[in-house]
């Protein structure tokens, strides 16, 4: 039989940097809340809206990236595409699958949103650009992310 694994407990030093990274995460969600609600949306609606305004996407995928219920990807976007922020098209790929997309409108205030969001950029600024070159490469690295895909994602 097995023993079970026994786990280390955290160090401090490790215990402290993960509170800040939850207060970083907690303050970006409630300045971005924020920002949605200057745009009269939800925190939700403009998650979803600047997940399109990078590239059209299917429901399933949506509710993928959202984590969250099919059915409740289908409210917000029949909500935004009532607003003209979103529309339906026909997937190029496979005519039967329907995709999401933001409309000319819907990027605009997607970019809006991005460049409301001070919480991010004030304290960025004060830092050097080796500092965050430092800050962006540890992040890709605890996140496992491959420097050349998350590239990609930023560029659109």
């Amino acid at each position: 039989m097995a023993t079970p694994h026994k786990t280390r407990r955290p160090d401090e030093l490790t215990l402290e940097v993960v509170d800040l990274i939850g207060a970083v995460v907690a303050r970006y969600h409630e300045e971005y809340d924020g920002a949605a609600a200057e745009h009269a949306l939800t925190g939700a609606q403009a998650r979803l809206l600047s997940l399109l305004s990078l590239e059209p996407l299917p429901m399933r995928k949506l509710a993928q990236r959202l984590r969250c219920e099919p059915s409740n990807v289908t409210g917000i976007v029949d909500r935004l595409e009532s607003r003209g922020l979103v529309e339906r098209r026909p997937d190029p790929a496979d005519r039967r699958v329907k995709l999401a997309a933001t409309t000319e409108e819907g990027r605009r205030v997607a970019r809006s949103l991005r460049e409301s969001l001070r919480f991010a950029r004030e304290p960025l600024a004060g830092l050097t650009e080796e500092e965050r070159l430092a800050l962006r490469d540890l992040l890709r690295r605890m996140l496992g992310v491959e420097i050349q895909g998350l590239q990609d994602v930023q560029d659109h």
